[in-house]
């Protein structure tokens, strides 16, 4: 086994995978260590489902698709904040109005134009096969742009997660930040659908959170073991995707839940202790 992984670092596409799966990871788990606690995590596989969609049109008009998906995905966020601020619609209802809405049009455009509907597929599952160097540049650049993001705006983040009318009463711009981590959110979606797919692009917005938050930790804290915990789920899950030839996203999301269940199976076990 250990000679396989070895192999797996000679291949460029598993390079340039195991580095968009880096950057997508950290991006994903600080961002969802702000939806999840703002129970809003759902929000990540709403405009997966959007983000297929898009895909389609983009294969359909035989351009870049995460570049087509990219602007249409972000716009929907936006909607949906939107919808969810001005009407009696709760975010909840928005975002599977999107979604249902997005997977229509998506298996329409596959059923009229069959000849990329086997393309289609990889996205919904994910391969490292398909991703490019342009994933790569594009996730690091967003990477370092979200985590100076969080960085210097951490204060206003963390009031803004746990209470959000007080967070306005203190002056903090709450509408401002929403929207920037709607835009934030539909980005990282995008950028991850190559690696691991849009049906599983919300586990990583999802799964690293729920983890940390077992060990009942500061929201920091949280952040950052969900940051840690993200990173090697990814790559563990992407070696072990090659040598054993499985589908990359559903091996890290399978890496993600035995994960959790040790975690809490662990934690359970020392309190009986």
């Amino acid at each position: 086994m250990i000679e396989t992984i070895l192999e797996a670092f000679q291949f460029q596409f598993m390079i340039r995978a195991l580095a968009v799966g880096v950057f997508v990871s950290l991006s994903a788990a600080s961002l969802g260590s702000i939806l999840v606690l703002k129970r809003y995590a759902m929000i990540g596989h709403g405009l997966a489902h959007v983000a297929f969609g898009a895909v389609a049109i983009g294969l359909l008009t035989q351009q870049q698709p995460l570049l087509i998906a990219m602007p249409i995905v972000v716009g929907v966020s936006l909607l949906i904040l939107k919808v969810n601020d001005a009407t009696d619609v709760h975010a909840d209802a928005s975002i599977g109005l999107a979604a249902t809405v997005s997977m229509a049009i998506g298996t329409v455009l596959a059923s009229v134009r069959g000849g990329f509907r086997v393309e289609l597929n990889s996205y919904l599952f994910g391969s490292i096969l398909t991703v490019q160097t342009l994933d790569l540049w594009l996730s690091g650049l967003f990477t370092v742009i979200l985590l100076g993001f969080m960085a210097l705006f951490y204060y206003d983040l963390f009031a803004l997660t746990y209470d959000e009318n007080y967070a306005r009463v203190s002056g903090v711009r709450t509408l401002w930040l929403n929207r920037m981590i709607a835009v934030m959110t539909g980005i990282i979606v995008v950028l991850g659908i190559r690696l691991v797919g849009t049906i599983l692009i919300s586990s990583f917005i999802v799964f690293p959170t729920i983890i940390a938050m077992q060990f009942n930790r500061g929201f920091k804290t949280t952040m950052v073991v969900a940051m840690g915990l993200s990173l090697v789920t990814v790559i563990v899950g992407l070696l072990a995707s090659y040598v054993y030839n499985t589908p990359s996203g559903s091996t890290i999301v399978l890496v993600h839940a035995v994960v959790f269940v040790m975690v809490y199976v662990s934690r359970r076990v020392l309190k009986l202790v």
